[in-house]
């Protein structure tokens, strides 16, 4: 066990001086919120000839819609499916992004939304980007799929399982 460890923080001192670009190339931006025809542009107008290393994308995935406020840049932190299609693009337009970023030597780098889904907030329907199914408050998520199965609601600190205080370190962990 004690070897694990040390090969483990080894590994994790390694890291820093290797970001998983490609030789020379080590700085990498984030283009929050932009369409993937238009990063694949920037990727190979700019960003491939001026020696970028990588480009950290906005969550690809499918996410329930926010109409009020408008649109806001959070409602793609409310994930509904796996599926790739969002105001940013479909998932065509996401696999053309990421071959034409590498094609010039720029990694793509998602901002994957893997431990939640769609709070319950979000009420019932078909308002998300790709139009799938949900209901939160069952957790109903068919797509994925998810039931209220899959989640762990015994261990959230508040009667309806839903964050009131975002300062609130007890409130934000399941431990």
């Amino acid at each position: 066990m004690k070897l694990l460890l040390l090969l483990v923080a080894v590994g994790l001192c390694w890291a820093q001086y290797s970001p998983n670009t490609k030789s020379g190339r080590t700085s990498i931006v984030h283009l929050f919120e932009w369409r993937w025809a238009d990063i694949a542009s920037e990727c190979e107008r700019y960003l491939g000839p001026n020696g970028f290393g990588g480009v950290q994308v906005s969550p690809p995935n499918e996410n329930i819609v926010v109409t009020n406020p408008d649109r806001p840049w959070w409602e793609r932190y409310q994930p509904i499916s796996y599926k790739l299609c969002t105001r940013s693009g479909n998932e065509q337009e996401f696999r053309d992004m990421v071959t034409r970023c590498n094609n010039v030597g720029v990694h793509i780098y998602v901002d994957a939304i893997i431990n939640h889904m769609c709070g319950a907030g979000g009420g019932t329907g078909t308002h998300s980007t790709c139009g799938s199914y949900f209901n939160t408050g069952s957790r109903n998520f068919p797509e994925v799929p998810y039931s209220g199965l899959d989640f762990n609601d015994g261990k959230c600190k508040t009667s309806d399982g839903e964050i009131h205080n975002y300062n609130d370190a007890y409130e934000l962990s399941i431990s």
